[in-house]
């Protein structure tokens, strides 16, 4: 039986002053706040900048021995489709000090909905892969062309984890499937905004959403066989507005508990 591990994606937002924090906590103290409920957090920060070694160095000074953080890979390598040298030294030397610090779970290479399934991709995929395979890998596909048979079994071959998701149920997105192509199992609640996940003004608002406790019981057995069937289970929400990521993220650890 595997570890589970459950946070959310992210920790540093202003809104959930209030929600989560408490009024008046100095933002330095945040992450000392934030371990003291979970053990891990989606390093969410590295997707937008490629943060210096001083800053990671003292991300995992800041929290205790057993934390982890799931680094989320800049967005040059998936956005922007590049693997340039310069940038891939650059992602080394911000990871290294979580990794000698042994508080790196895993890397997580989250592609849009515009990355579809086809063979330049695909060899884009591997290229990628082949850059970051240092690392633990986890990949995230958006686009519901990718869950074929010969994918799972691309990613078994290089042992990178399947990121499974649970989001609105529209045509064209990932369905909420829980499969394992490594030692890592991962899962992203990303809400079930359907109104706003296409159209909105602010990107929070696709995430603006609170799951009730009977929707998070849906995952609550295929979470159990992944946690069963691996190493270890990161689960994270990305429900971010307002805190409601930390709210369902307590709630899942009560209904995990309490079916054991």
């Amino acid at each position: 039986m595997g570890e589970l591990k459950v946070g959310t994606s992210g920790y540093q937002y202003d809104d959930w002053v209030g929600y989560f924090y408490p009024q008046g906590l100095p933002k330095r103290e945040w992450l000392n706040f934030y371990a003291q409920h979970f053990d891990t957090v989606e390093l969410n920060s590295s997707f937008y900048t490629m943060l210096p070694p001083s800053t990671t160095t003292q991300l995992a000074r800041k929290v205790p021995d057993g934390f982890s953080f799931a680094v989320k890979a800049h967005r040059s390598f998936t956005h922007e489709r590049s693997v340039d040298e310069a940038l891939v030294h650059s992602f080394h030397e911000m990871v290294r000090p979580l990794a000698e610090s042994n508080k790196l779970g895993c890397v997580l290479l989250q592609f849009p909905w515009e990355f579809r399934y086809e063979q330049s991709n695909r060899d884009y995929l591997t290229s990628v892969c082949e850059s970051l395979a240092d690392y633990p890998l986890v990949v995230e596909f958006r686009n519901i062309g990718w869950i074929k048979d010969e994918v799972f079994e691309f990613l078994r071959d290089w042992n990178i984890g399947f990121c499974c998701v649970d989001e609105p149920r529209l045509k064209g997105l990932i369905p909420p499937i829980a499969v394992a192509t490594s030692e890592i199992a991962y899962v992203r609640f990303h809400g079930r905004n359907k109104e706003k996940w296409w159209k909105h003004e602010h990107p929070w608002e696709r995430y603006d959403y609170l799951y009730s406790e009977s929707e998070l019981s849906e995952w609550v057995p295929k979470i159990r066989n992944l946690v069963n069937s691996t190493e270890r289970c990161y689960v994270f929400f990305n429900n971010h507005y307002q805190g409601k990521a930390a709210v369902n993220a307590q709630m899942l650890l009560g209904l995990i508990r309490g079916s054991e």
